[in-house]
């Protein structure tokens, strides 16, 4: 039976993989010479005391021990001739929904607006060049979705939604390092989750799978309350009985068409804020107690939350290391989010820091309905825009300027690549936004010393963390409770957020109509 032991090693030497080996078999006490394979379950850093250490969990196998494969194997079926299911989105959700379609021997038939991978860079590129947005085709739509040039962060709390592991498996079984198995904080980076998003997709085709892109859904056809498959821009009718909706939290024409159709809607409490950008320097001193990062320490992150006036305020996607992008979906909108490479090694490291946005906050929109929070998500983007100067800049303000509620007239240098245009945030955020934020930032700097600086810029908006809008299913068999065979899922649906909890949600919705079909 293998050996599991814990280790509390110094960062420089937590690098040298013999040390590990060596100190690993006098904690199990067991002879080096007796130890087959060795490893590492979990690694974290612990930055608590002066003293920084990184903690290890390490499982040992002796040569009495069996081999197990590391990974379970990925075991696509021939699905050329099976009952097709339709995918409405190329992101996460989708892209493992099909994968588990292909595994339980059902055909995919994945339906995507946007474009392939290469295609998306070249408009991406236009963003910053050019102050350009395809609406089709930019950091939310395309293959892979939000996820293929976002930081690919794999960090999840929630642990009941599904098999958290099996997605990890899944990604290093196409391309990942495997150390996104047992860091305690796994990320992929920005440079490398495009080739991941290849293999996946070329796995998918390889069985048999669809992919067809730049294909728009435009309505679902629905009979006696029962969908029958979706119609396309151009007027293309692809049928099935089975229509897994994963569609992204930016998708907003979804909405309509859910509306129009009668298809039930619920407003989602959702947040909403700025990305803050410190010198990555600066955060490493903070957290690191004053000391240098140096080669054997990962760039420093933090995770922050406050209340402040009933509200949650609280860090979000915090990337260090990393850049701030442009991820609005329309031209006349400022949306930012943040993203880095798998070195994390920029020299700045940014986080949204985000209000809770509930019902009662968007009551001047509640002619709206069930979609009055997407509407208020687009009345702020476009205050951004206006106050960015009606182009992708981005409004800008130093962040202590900011809590002052005084106008900043010069900006340090930031990682925004459209570039950034001095803005008084604090006059123009709704001051149910604005004030809160304030409030938070003075606490952040109390517990971080040297946080609330004007070293530190902020920029408008943060404004898509997740989908303001719920569509509804049954919490058991996952699919809407008054349209047979729609199953929403993902963040667009309201059930996800973030890379990994969104492919378990396809992951679960596969099986649902995998259940569904074999009954």
């Amino acid at each position: 039976m293998p050996f599991r032991v814990t280790l509390s090693l110094r960062p420089e030497v937590s690098a040298d993989e013999s040390v590990i080996k060596a100190a690993s078999c006098r904690e199990a006490g067991i002879n080096t010479s007796d130890l087959r394979g060795l490893r590492i379950l979990r690694k974290s850093v612990d930055a608590r005391g002066k003293k920084i250490m990184i903690n290890l969990s390490v499982e040992l196998l002796t040569k009495d021990d069996p081999e197990e494969p590391l990974i379970k194997p990925f075991v696509p079926q021939n699905v050329v001739n099976s009952q097709e299911v339709i995918i409405v989105g190329a992101g996460p959700a989708g892209l493992f929904a099909a994968s588990r379609l292909i595994e339980l021997g059902l055909r995919p038939v994945i339906i995507e607006r946007g474009k392939d991978i290469s295609e998306r860079k070249r408009d991406l590129a236009k963003i910053s060049r050019e102050q350009k947005i395809d609406p089709d085709s930019n950091y939310c739509f395309g293959l892979g979705g939000a996820g293929t040039f976002s930081d690919g962060k794999l960090y999840t709390r929630s642990r009941k939604r599904g098999d958290n592991m099996r997605v990890l498996e899944l990604l290093c079984l196409h391309g990942a390092e495997h150390n996104i198995l047992y860091e305690a904080h796994p990320h992929i980076g920005s440079d490398n989750l495009p080739s991941i998003i290849r293999n996946i997709k070329n796995s998918i085709l390889d069985a048999g799978g669809v992919l067809m892109l730049g294909k728009k859904v435009t309505d679902f056809i629905i009979e006696s309350d029962t969908i029958k498959g979706i119609l396309t821009a151009d007027n293309e009718k692809i049928y099935s009985p089975y229509v897994i909706l994963a569609t992204g939290h930016s998708a907003r024409d979804i909405y309509n068409i859910c509306a129009r159709r009668r298809i039930g809607l619920e407003f989602k409490p959702f947040a909403m804020g700025v990305r803050v950008e410190h010198p990555q320097e600066l955060i490493d001193r903070i957290q690191y107690h004053g000391y240098s990062r140096g080669k054997y320490l990962p760039s420093a992150s933090y995770s922050l939350v406050a209340q402040a006036g009933g509200r949650g305020v609280y860090s979000f996607c915090m990337c260090p290391g990393g850049f701030i992008v442009p991820a609005a979906t329309d031209q006349e909108e400022i949306v930012v989010n943040g993203m880095s490479p798998s070195q994390r090694n920029s020299k700045w490291a940014n986080s949204g820091i985000v209000v809770e946005v509930r019902h009662d906050d968007v009551a001047r929109f509640s002619r709206f309905g069930e979609m009055a929070g997407l509407e208020y998500q687009k009345y702020i983007e476009r205050l951004a825009w206006v106050n960015g100067g009606c182009t992708q800049k981005a409004p800008a303000q130093r962040l202590a300027d900011f809590v002052a509620g005084v106008s900043s007239d010069s900006l340090p240098e930031v990682s925004y690549m459209p570039g950034v245009t001095l803005s008084p945030l604090h006059e123009w955020l709704p001051e149910s936004i604005a004030t809160r934020l304030r409030e938070g930032f003075r606490y952040f700097g109390s517990v971080m010393k040297g946080f609330l600086t004007n070293n530190a810029v902020i920029t408008g908006v943060e404004s898509r963390t997740s989908s303001p809008v719920r569509i509804p299913r049954d919490p058991e068999t996952l699919s809407h409770p008054g349209i047979t065979g729609l199953y929403p899922c993902g963040e667009g649906s309201g059930y996800a957020g973030g890379i990994v909890s969104s492919a378990i949600d396809g992951i679960n919705a596969a099986e649902a109509i995998s259940r569904k079909v074999n009954s």
